[in-house]
């Protein structure tokens, strides 16, 4: 145990170089070696599994050694931007959906997978799910998981008070008035959630989507008002705290009886919660009527894996992304921390072992058996876009503005940033 401990310290000492002396074959001991390498990002047992999973690898292929590049999030981003613009990314990377736009417009900033489906199983992946990797037809990343908003309510908290868990945006207001007497929310969330959550009740209230059909804003200032009025009356009848103030830990204790988070935060924003005793659940969407459940929602890939364009062993980079993707060694040490797994062959390893369960799982299926739920456009992740409404909804909120010049000013700010 000392030395495996000790193994991993070394490994996460050195998690932003690359072992190893270079990327072409080398000998030892009269067997030639291919070196590839691997870029991810996330936490510690991220780290810790997925360098199991890369060990077991290079026990199956002893002729392929694998060099790991691996960090927090905070500065993997920038890290990658400049990586990507000198050509020397890892041969493997895991990718965000909104890089490849970003470093992909025509389709050849990566490797085209399609060309190594010799080594990599696609067909372990539907067409439909495969597209969300495609850009101008050209396959340059496959999906690991599938993401999307989603509202966790504490059962347990919400009938103590004698409520229903919260189907529509009238039960979240009227759950407010009961809950906000024991300075209790009935909702939470983080700006991104709140931005997100603001876009699927405006596009239910006006039946316009915030995008046309070539990704450009279709709402008008009118509808911008919208948003911010929304926000503006959660804030004010004390359904969901401001974003500036909202921490994450009350969640823990009940004093948020319910959040927003993505599908794949399930356990890092509820997990505490169920420990503590209560009855966390993945709601369905919240909408006008149960017949628009879904709607103005979006779902997009957690993340990706994508082949470097660049290297010199595509074959031995296939090898590694299809065991990455379909192998039940890499399935069952990475479970459902990236998200319940879009791979076939990974999920019906899952099932065989018992795994595909908890609230993670629940709130993939809410996800997956949504008809009206849409792809997400990266630009709707764009911080700049959702700093804006955040000042625009604080000028309406400490009365620095009146909700007409806010919205209309927001609306001049987005015809240059979409």
């Amino acid at each position: 145990m000392k030395k495996t401990k000790a193994f991993l310290c070394s490994l996460s000492a050195a998690a932003l170089l690359f072992t190893g002396c270079s990327d072409d074959s080398v000998y030892t001991a009269h067997k030639e070696i291919t070196e590839i390498t691997l870029s991810w990002w996330g936490n510690d047992a991220r780290h810790a599994y997925t360098i199991e999973a890369i060990e077991r690898f290079q026990e199956l292929h002893p002729e392929i050694k694998v060099n790991c590049s691996y960090s927090e999030w905070s500065g993997y981003e920038a890290r990658n931007r400049v990586r990507m613009a000198s050509g020397t990314e890892s041969d493997i990377n895991q990718i965000n959906v909104g890089w490849l736009k970003q470093f992909s417009p025509d389709g050849k900033g990566y490797y085209d997978i399609d060309e190594l489906s010799e080594y990599v199983d696609l067909s372990s992946f539907p067409e439909s799910i495969l597209e969300y990797g495609k850009v101008n037809g050209i396959l340059n990343a496959v999906p690991i998981a599938m993401n999307a908003q989603t509202v966790f309510i504490n059962k347990t908290v919400y009938e103590e008070h004698g409520l229903s868990v919260p189907e529509t945006w009238d039960d979240i207001f009227e759950a407010a008035k009961v809950l906000r007497k024991d300075d209790i929310y009935a909702i939470s969330a983080s700006a991104k959630s709140v931005w997100l959550y603001a876009i699927a009740y405006t596009e239910q209230n006006t039946g316009k989507s915030i995008l046309d059909d070539e990704g450009k804003l279709n709402f008008n200032s009118a509808d911008l008002k919208t948003m911010i009025e929304f926000y503006r009356k959660l804030v004010k009848e004390k359904a969901m705290p401001q974003v500036e103030y909202y921490e994450r830990l009350n969640i823990n204790t009940g004093e948020y009886a319910g959040t927003i988070a993505w599908v794949s935060d399930a356990v890092n924003y509820c997990g505490a919660a169920q420990k503590n005793g209560f009855e966390m659940v993945a709601a369905d969407y919240t909408a006008d009527t149960p017949d628009r459940c879904g709607e103005g929602w979006y779902a997009k890939p957690a993340t990706l894996y994508a082949v470097s364009k660049h290297t010199k062993h595509p074959k031995e980079a296939a090898m590694l992304l299809d065991f990455l993707l379909n192998s039940k060694d890499m399935a069952v040490l990475q479970g459902v921390e990236k998200g319940i797994p879009l791979s076939s062959t990974a999920r019906e390893t899952l099932d065989e072992k018992g795994m595909l369960s908890g609230l993670q799982y629940d709130a993939s299926l809410v996800m997956d058996n949504n008809k009206l739920i849409k792809h997400m456009d990266p630009i709707l992740e764009n911080t700049d876009i959702l700093d804006e409404y955040i000042n625009a909804c604080n000028l309406v909120l400490y009365n620095k503005a009146p909700i007409n010049d806010a919205a209309e000013e927001l609306y001049q700010k987005y015809q240059k940033l979409f």
